[in-house]
């Protein structure tokens, strides 16, 4: 498996000593606005081992709210057309963290905040753990941002190929 990777882009100790940062970020601005108790809304799969770990630096009451969505249809093609969701959490008049692993063409965590909105939670903050230096992904509002990468296709720590991958506990650039 490890012959697959190219080369590691994220270490595993980058990724844990970001992690902590982001949840010291998180719980500042949350108790900034008066509230310790959020809707963790986590994106699966890929966010799957980014928001365990996430978690854990987030002292407030947290009730966790998993959903889906897809935009990838096969390998490693974006779909071009609006991402698939699952069943909405049930949010209405709580504080939302939305957490998925990668903001790249931005259509997902676009379409699932906007559908979230409809539900009228209090507030939402979007956190992803890599965002892509491309157009598309810096114009879409997320409040809080592990790794600005470069766009290129990239696996481990909950991120797949294929469904493979998600159990490196460093991120890593595919082989072409």
């Amino acid at each position: 498996m490890i012959r697959d990777i190219d080369h590691i882009l994220i270490a595993r100790g980058a990724i844990s000593d970001r992690v902590r940062d982001l949840g010291e970020a998180i719980t500042k601005n949350l108790t900034d606005i008066g509230d310790t108790e959020i809707a963790l809304v986590a994106v699966m799969t890929g966010s799957l081992i980014f928001v365990a770990d996430l978690m854990r630096h987030l002292p407030m009451k947290i009730q966790i709210q998993l959903m889906t969505a897809s935009s990838y249809i096969g390998k490693t093609v974006r779909s071009n057309n609006d991402p698939m969701l699952g069943k909405l959490p049930d949010v209405e008049g709580m504080h939302v963290l939305l957490v998925d692993d990668i903001l790249d063409s931005g259509k997902t965590l676009t379409r699932i905040r906007s559908e979230l909105e409809t539900l009228q939670p209090k507030s939402i903050q979007s956190c992803v753990l890599l965002r892509k230096k491309l157009q598309s992904a810096m114009e879409v509002p997320c409040e809080h941002v592990g790794f600005d990468i470069e766009d290129e296709f990239v696996v481990g720590y909950g991120l797949d190929y294929n469904g493979y991958y998600r159990n490196l506990p460093d991120i890593g650039v595919i082989c072409p």
